[in-house]
């Protein structure tokens, strides 16, 4: 009750685990917890680095005081950090208003963030301009202390590594925006700087604050789930792999046996395409887990998803049907994954039934996986579905969710078999999209092109797949950017896929993707 660092502590343990559960209980537990600290942490924030600068300027001692300027930069530290912690309960409603007021919680802890971060670099920059003028005069100034401020420069780089965290994370996430979001965002005050975010989330990684362990697994998540699901490096799907295979070497020595690790080594496999050492190191994390319930669920998803990218639905079925079971984060998804992979097996009759259990379990009314979930379970809660049909519905997924780069080629040519054995009109624009992206993939351009352009042109999809359109005119577009003559006319597409289409399925995710796409553009052709 005491402590603003252990208070905050106790408080983080309580958001991470009320983010693992989505439990309603946990979420409430955990907002009392950090507005608890919140309160705990209030202090004036006004005067902490003038007070510093002029006590440094006088050369008074101040060590009784210096403490206490530092105690008061981390209080203010732990105030942002609880505000954004607050924000992401807020946004895990899925409300309006609860959004609004997420958005201006964030606003008040960017602008303690902002104030901090410059007020420590302030600092360190006047302290380490003290000790080179001290340094000309003495030779006494050699140890890492500077004594006449009183304040150590390993609790400087330790606030730096504190802020950091929440600075860099901010950056981050503010840079991936699409357009049409940008002008909240704006008005709401953020910056958005790719490459500020990475290299303040590196240094509170190899910082000594608490939270640097929770950067390493931010970065490691950026690079090999964020680049690769949003497009954020084009058609390189293998772009930050380097980068995070580096942390791995680097902190697989402090955690041998951690199990999110362990589960990251397998994603890094899994971009690789290496789908067979992704499966032996996600077993592996499961194994590590056997006490962290939501951890196990990760990796039994991720085992769920490297079965279908095999085409082993037996395997996948076993995944999502114990997910279906087990977890609490959206049934209804894990439902609709299961009875797919069950009716790619053959079992049509079981997998209907799961088909109609998935409007059941829709509870999260504007969450767009649950929305399209319910949408594609809604025709084989009807009608019993075919085999074809559901293994041309694991595809669809592997594609929606970018794992189709990650299948090897015999796999891919088994699915475009596939797709090409589906005859029923009503998903002919879909099939065209897929054995697009298939061919995509194989590197047979050419016939890409001439698959995208016919679900273009496909009027059909407008009411069974109204996303296909759209997505097939992103795609078509991303490939005539590859070739200097047509350049101009993939950007048209690109903008017409932006501006053209609306109301689809994952509309905000391939806006993402479009305005990656365009950016990578305008470095390259500057407009």
């Amino acid at each position: 009750n005491h402590s603003p660092l252990m208070s905050f502590g106790a408080s983080f343990v309580s958001f991470l685990n009320a983010m693992m559960t989505f439990e309603e209980e946990k979420m409430q537990l955990a907002c009392d917890d950090l507005k608890t600290t919140e309160k705990l942490c209030e202090s004036e924030e006004a005067g902490v680095i003038e007070t510093i600068k002029n006590k440094i300027k006088k050369n008074v001692d101040v060590r009784k005081s210096a403490p206490s300027m530092v105690d008061r930069l981390q209080r203010q530290i732990i105030i942002a950090d609880c505000q954004v912690y607050l924000a992401v309960l807020s946004f895990v409603k899925q409300e309006l208003s609860a959004y609004i007021k997420g958005g201006w919680i964030l606003r008040k802890a960017w602008k303690i963030y902002n104030k901090c971060y410059l007020d420590i670099n302030a600092l360190q920059e006047l302290y380490q301009k003290k000790l080179t003028e001290e340094s000309l005069t003495s030779d006494a100034a050699n140890d890492n202390h500077i004594v006449a401020e009183g304040v150590s420069e390993e609790s400087l780089n330790r606030l730096k590594g504190a802020v950091s965290f929440g600075y860099g994370l901010f950056h981050l996430c503010i840079s991936m925006v699409p357009p049409n979001l940008l002008k909240i965002i704006n008005l709401l005050g953020f910056p958005g700087d790719r490459l500020q975010g990475l290299s303040s989330l590196m240094y509170a990684s190899e910082s000594k604050d608490m939270k640097a362990p929770l950067a390493t697994l931010a970065l490691l998540w950026y690079h090999t789930v964020v680049r690769p699901f949003f497009a954020l490096d084009g058609s390189d799907n293998k772009a930050g792999l380097d980068e995070a295979k580096e942390i791995l070497l680097k902190k697989e020595a402090a955690y041998p046996n951690s199990s999110l690790f362990m589960f990251f080594k397998g994603r890094i496999q899994r971009l690789e395409c290496q789908i067979n050492s992704a499966l032996t190191s996600f077993h592996t994390a499961l194994e590590l887990a056997v006490d962290q319930r939501e951890i196990q669920h990760v990796c039994l998803y991720e085992i769920g998803w490297c079965s279908m990218i095999e085409l082993n639905f037996k395997d996948a079925f076993d995944s999502f049907e114990r997910l279906k079971n087990e977890s609490r984060w959206s049934q209804c998804y894990y439902a609709y994954l299961t009875a797919v992979c069950q009716g790619a097996t053959g079992d049509v009759d079981g997998a209907q039934i799961v088909f109609k259990e998935v409007q059941k379990l829709f509870k999260r009314k504007n969450n767009q996986i649950e929305q399209f979930s319910v949408k594609k379970a809604e025709r084989f809660r009807k009608q019993t579905p075919t085999k074809a049909l559901c293994v041309l519905a694991s595809i669809e997924v592997l594609y929606l969710w970018k794992a189709l780069p990650n299948c090897s080629l015999p796999n891919l040519q088994r699915m475009s078999q596939a797709c090409h054995e589906v005859d029923d009109s009503s998903v002919v624009g879909l099939k065209y999209l897929l054995l697009g992206a298939i061919h995509k993939c194989l590197g047979n351009s050419e016939d890409a092109v001439q698959y995208f352009q016919r679900a273009v042109k496909d009027e059909l999809c407008r009411q069974n797949n109204l996303y296909v359109q759209p997505y097939a005119c992103y795609e078509l577009g991303c490939l005539l950017l590859d070739k200097p003559e047509t350049v101009g006319r993939g950007r048209t597409l690109l903008l017409q896929a932006k501006e053209d289409f609306s109301g689809y399925d994952f509309e905000n995710r391939l806006h993402v993707r479009i305005h990656a796409a365009l950016a990578s553009l305008r470095e390259l052709v500057p407009q």
